[in-house]
């Protein structure tokens, strides 16, 4: 039986004096799409789970190789938890206490509370599916909602004078679907466009994770974390996740364009509650 990650929290006043190999091992997520794999790092920071699953020639079943109870005190792994699903490989299939879904490249998936069983499966073994989760804590049952890329809320921000025009893909959202916490969505940059989230912020009541794709492989995006007045970064590649808690900022400049899927859970599910920090403030 492989243990699931688990990551403690972090402390700001703490933070701010940690070497680049210590935020890396708090903060940084790597090696989320193996061959045939899932991985899943279970962080203290609201309970939020990030998982990666890159079934290839096998099915995948969400609980493969953990003890379920052990882990997290339940009889299956949705009994008390929510899970919110974006492919970002070839088309994959999820299938949901029978019912399969198929997900095509950038589709998402909500499932919700009390699901028993959720399968992940591969179309094309020569073009895999990688799905990225997020899983949060959950107290109501609310239906399973397939949400392809054009049924995604579309925020266009940004403007390329700023280096940041952007198109936010809003697919778990209060605007889109009912959840207990988990929001979640996908922002694509423009080409020749590198920032994301600057102007910057933090979110007292919520934190956030985030995971840069589409990042080709000599490439690299620093992601700018910690509070507005104590910055440090981390360097990011292609397929690489970051945890946020709720006081850091969370943006990033990319020696190149990218996308990257951002996921929210906490207190509340409201996207414009955020504490904006003012350029001038930034240190």
């Amino acid at each position: 039986m492989v243990a699931m990650e688990i990551r403690e929290p972090s402390n700001s006043k703490d933070a701010k004096h940690y070497t680049t190999e210590r935020l890396r091992e708090e903060f940084h997520i790597e090696k989320l799409f193996e061959m045939d794999q899932m991985k899943q790092i279970y962080s203290h920071i609201d309970r939020i789970i990030t998982i990666g699953i890159n079934p290839v020639k096998t099915i995948i079943s969400l609980d493969k190789g953990i003890d379920v109870f052990k882990t997290l005190g339940t009889d299956f792994y949705l009994q008390r938890r929510e899970l919110g699903i974006i492919n970002i490989g070839g088309e994959g299939f999820v299938t949901v206490d029978g019912e399969r879904y198929t997900l095509k490249h950038k589709d998402g998936l909500y499932v919700g509370l009390g699901k028993k069983e959720v399968l992940f499966e591969s179309s094309d073994i020569n073009n895999p599916a990688k799905f990225y989760c997020l899983s949060a804590p959950a107290h109501k049952e609310y239906p399973n909602v397939h949400i392809d890329i054009t049924k995604a809320k579309k925020v266009p921000m940004g403007e390329t004078s700023k280096s940041n025009k952007r198109v936010i893909n809003q697919y778990i959202h209060p605007d889109v679907m009912e959840t207990c916490q988990l929001s979640m969505g996908l922002t694509e940059l423009e080409e020749g466009n590198v920032w994301n989230t600057m102007p910057c912020h933090t979110h007292e009541r919520r934190m956030e994770v985030y995971m840069y794709f589409n990042l080709p492989e000599d490439q690299v995006v620093f992601h700018l974390m910690g509070q507005g007045h104590e910055t440090r970064h981390i360097v990011m590649r292609n397929e690489e996740a970051v945890i946020s808690p709720s006081w850091s900022i969370h943006s990033g400049c990319g020696t190149s364009a990218y996308s990257f899927i951002w996921g929210m859970v906490g207190e509340n599910k409201t996207f414009n509650d955020m504490d904006h920090i003012d350029m001038k403030d930034i240190k």
